[in-house]
């Protein structure tokens, strides 16, 4: 099939490799001309294991290529992929200039029937603004060109991308014609040879779909930080209450860790985007009000737990730092509960060693002060620290050589800010440990 991606940020390039990769003529289209040249030339702009082989294979056995001109591709596409960026308005909605800019440049060239498919995170009732746009323009043009729109939310976590793709759990796909059930099907059957979990609905409901899922993820996160804070208080600990509570197949046990608080480039925003559609509709979610309002709070946590720990005198102490991203592989440090945890240190005048696998290139565009330093490891990272704080449970962090840690720190204290260190084991090497509701 023929197909463009455009946008060729995170979920962009993601879909046009994984398309290639599986066969098919594949064009990622970008107004970046710098990112379009800088793929051409074989550098991904972002870090997701797997994506540059793939991206680099389907390159040059000739699937897969990039272009900044739209005009210039969209002769005999079957499929459009909208994958541009929807980023949060200052009033929390989801800012669709992109989406909406893309729809008139579709009807202002396109020259036969064409399915347009939104990717991009959209507010429900965003594909029918997209048709209109495009039926304007084809107006316009005097033209009567056949064309269907249809929603594909992406379902993707940012570490694990490639293969989530390559082999879904599910694939959701709005739709209001039986051509696009056709054509979608017929893109999808060979990811699901085996087992075709291509769940066909309304396209309301497809968009729906995506910020509800990831508002149930946001809430469970929420409510184990929650209820880990309260564990603290009454000398419970939220391990064992996460293991009792998983065990229940109404429940089960993903997203019951507790922590530090959720980042990323979906929950936040979307999260803020599903509380401002419900106030445009008249209906107040209070839930997902409370679930923002706890994330805020325990992004918190971490720095309070120092601050205490110190009786408030921490100006002069040098802070070691494992892990900037919001999460392990990748390098997004877009709310990252590690942003707030330094901007706070570095107000209070602490010194800041700081160290993560990917993310250190991120964190220098965001962070220009001298305060923080960038070390060439985790150990150097803690030569004379007060505190070590644990912030993104990278694999490497996992089995540390604790005595050669404890050798290195001034102040043998440890933050966990992921649970992944044992209390017991760590205090009776020496070390003052403190977890998150444990």
């Amino acid at each position: 099939m023929k197909i463009a991606v455009v946008g060729t940020g995170y979920v962009g390039l993601v879909s046009g490799a994984c398309f290639a990769e599986m066969g098919n003529n594949v064009v990622c289209v970008d107004i970046d001309k710098d990112k379009i040249a800088n793929l051409n030339s074989g550098i991904i702009p972002i870090y997701e294991p797997g994506l540059e082989e793939m991206v680099k294979k389907n390159c040059r056995e000739g699937r897969l290529r990039f272009s900044t001109e739209l005009t210039s591709v969209i002769d005999g596409l079957e499929i459009l992929f909208c994958a541009v960026g929807t980023p949060p308005a200052k009033d929390g909605s989801a800012d669709l200039t992109y989406v909406m800019e893309l729809a008139s440049q579709i009807g202002q060239c396109m020259t036969g029937y064409l399915l347009v498919v939104t990717k991009s995170t959209v507010p429900v009732g965003t594909s029918i603004k997209v048709k209109d746009a495009i039926r304007q323009e084809l107006d316009k043009r005097g033209l009567n060109i056949e064309f269907d729109v249809a929603s594909n939310p992406e379902f993707l976590k940012e570490g694990n991308a490639v293969k989530d793709f390559m082999s879904p759990d599910r694939v959701v796909v709005g739709i209001e014609s039986e051509k696009a059930r056709d054509i979608l099907t017929r893109l999808y059957k060979p990811f699901l040879i085996n087992n075709f979990r291509v769940m066909f609905m309304d396209i309301a409901s497809s968009e729906m779909t995506k910020y509800a899922s990831n508002a149930m993820l946001a809430t469970r996160i929420s409510f184990m930080n929650n209820i880990a804070n309260l564990c603290e208080q009454v000398g419970a600990d939220i391990t064992h209450v996460r293991a009792g509570m998983g065990g229940d197949g109404r429940i089960g046990n993903k997203f019951l860790y507790a922590g530090i608080g959720y980042g990323g480039s979906c929950f936040p925003k979307d999260i803020r985007a599903l509380i401002k559609t419900g106030e445009e509709n008249g209906v107040e979610m209070t839930v997902l009000k409370a679930v923002e309002s706890v994330n805020d709070n325990q992004k918190k946590v971490l720095y309070n737990k120092f601050l205490k720990h110190f009786k408030g005198d921490i100006a002069d102490k040098r802070v070691a730092v494992w892990g900037l991203s919001f999460k392990p592989e990748t390098d997004d440090m877009r709310d990252a509960p590690s942003l707030d945890i330094i901007k706070a240190l570095i107000t209070s005048g602490c010194t800041i060693t700081a160290y993560d696998p990917i993310a250190v290139k991120t964190a220098q565009k965001i962070f220009e002060e001298t305060s923080i330093t960038y070390a060439k490891d985790m150990y150097e990272a803690v030569n004379n620290a007060d505190v070590l704080m644990m912030l993104t449970e990278w694999k490497q962090f996992r089995m540390p050589d604790w005595n050669d840690i404890m050798k290195r720190m001034r102040t043998p204290y440890i933050l966990d800010g992921r649970n992944i260190y044992e209390k017991e084991y760590l205090t009776s090497l020496g070390f003052c440990y403190e977890g998150i509701g444990r």
